[in-house]
């Protein structure tokens, strides 16, 4: 009898011992699903923006320059001595900037020194022309009296023996020809003249109109505004706003802008990773950091095709260009903006925070609560925002979901969705190894019954 009271209290120790582990298990798991924080599927229009800031800046302009024939005059650099504030209104005429004169004073005195050279050359081919040509007609007009001279001898030495009369003969002919090849060489010398008068006249010239253009680029110094409007600097290759001091070479002539205050836009740059979702025409939510209640619509105009590096940055950003759709004159280049640009919205979609989505081998899914049930379920994702993801399969609305893995997760099966590859290898048969989804309980106050989650609900 003893002896069987002792089996029969082992027997029930066995199993008392083996029932525990599995009820202290389900009592944590329990305890681990009512005390985890959770999210609801929802179900509404879905946005996915890209956030950036930008800087205000007028889309036509007229440009305020040095001096344009600055090249001509071999002038490359100029400093700016003096320029009026930034904002300041100007009318048509109005003195903007002063550029430094130092450079140019030393090129005047250059040019003016090779102008007075050239004026000495000139007069010295004249003079020397009009010597040549007057001795030239000076021995012409003896050959002329020579040549009456032999004819008068020929004449004389008519009646005289042959001989003499033959030599008056040879001299009056040597004469003619004299005198012929003198008038030839008259001629040439008078070309000649000309050519070097040509030459010299030319030199001339040029210097003369070399000390023109230097002269009209030191009255181009004082820069002018050609329309009325608001002086607005001009910014450097650096981003560094010129102003006194500052250089301006003949091959980046600007000065400052007089922008054009109705056509307004947001010069930004977005970063490599983001540009990719951007797109010409897209709408653009605009806000000024000077006051952030005012709110502005815009779009994409321009997206740069190729990325650069941007002063005290290390990562590639791509310049983006948004209209300011609204006319207001009360906007100023120069103020920063607050862009934000969308790149993807749906009317009707289903969408929880992403925290709430895990990953296994490729394969997504999250952890669903049904009452005290906790399953583990794939899902299809669809686009994403800063804080929330689409789910295009896999959920329904309303579904209630763990945003953190509870701490026996890793023991939960992967309920698969049917037909899903997700996470498998190249030519794998995933549809066998597809398990059946559990329903998903229906919504406060419905009364149809719910569908299961993979059966085509949550498609947006």
């Amino acid at each position: 009898m003893g002896f069987l009271k002792s089996r029969r209290f082992l027997l029930v120790a066995g199993i008392l011992l083996i029932g525990l582990p599995g009820a202290w298990l389900f009592a944590r798991d329990t305890a681990d699903a009512g005390t985890a924080v959770t999210a609801r599927v929802k179900r509404g229009e879905f946005k996915v923006t890209v956030t950036t800031s930008g800087e205000l800046r007028a889309r036509k302009f007229v440009q305020i320059t040095a001096p344009a024939g600055a090249q001509e005059a071999e002038i490359y650099q100029m400093k700016i001595s003096s320029i009026v504030p930034e904002g300041t209104l100007v009318k048509a005429g109005d003195v903007v900037a002063e550029l430094d004169r130092s450079a140019l004073a030393s090129k005047v005195a250059e040019v003016t020194l090779a102008l007075q050279k050239a004026e000495a050359v000139y007069e010295q081919a004249s003079l020397d022309s009009t010597l040549n040509l007057s001795k030239a007609r000076e021995e012409i007009r003896s050959m002329e009296l020579g040549l009456e001279e032999k004819r008068l001898a020929k004449e004389q030495a008519a009646f005289e023996a042959p001989t003499v009369r033959r030599q008056a003969e040879i001299d009056l002919e040597k004469a003619e020809r004299a005198l012929a090849q003198a008038r030839l060489d008259y001629t040439t010398k008078t070309e000649q003249a000309q050519a070097k008068m040509r030459e010299v006249g030319a030199d001339l010239s040029r210097q003369r109109n070399q000390l023109q253009v230097v002269q009209d680029v030191m009255q181009g110094f004082t820069v002018k505004a050609p329309a009325p409007g608001m002086v607005i600097y001009v910014k450097e290759w650096n981003g560094r706003k010129r102003t006194t001091g500052s250089q301006v070479n003949a091959w980046d002539p600007g000065v400052a802008t007089l922008p054009d205050l109705t056509q307004m836009e947001s010069v930004t740059y977005v970063n490599e990773i983001d540009v990719r979702k951007i797109a010409v025409g897209q709408p653009v939510a605009l806000s000024l950091d000077s006051d952030p209640t005012r709110k502005l619509q815009g779009k994409v105009t321009s997206v740069a095709n190729v990325g650069e590096q941007r002063p005290n940055t290390d990562a590639k950003v791509f310049e983006v260009k948004v209209e300011v759709l609204q006319a207001d004159t009360t906007l100023r280049p120069g103020m920063t903006t607050a862009n934000g640009i969308e790149t993807h919205r749906s009317p009707d979609a289903l969408f929880l925070p992403f925290e709430a989505v895990n990953n296994e081998n490729g394969v997504p899914f999250v952890y669903r609560q049904s009452g005290s049930r906790l399953t583990k379920q794939e899902v299809v994702t669809g686009a994403t925002n800063d804080d929330e993801v689409i789910i295009e399969r896999g959920l329904a609305e309303n579904d209630l979901v763990l945003l953190a893995p509870p701490r026996n997760g890793d023991r939960l099966p992967l309920l698969r969705l049917p037909g899903s590859t997700a996470g498998a290898p190249a030519g794998g048969d995933t549809a066998r190894s597809a398990t059946p989804l559990p329903t998903s309980p229906p919504a406060a106050g419905s009364t149809t019954p719910a569908a299961p989650a993979g059966a085509g609900a949550g498609k947006s």
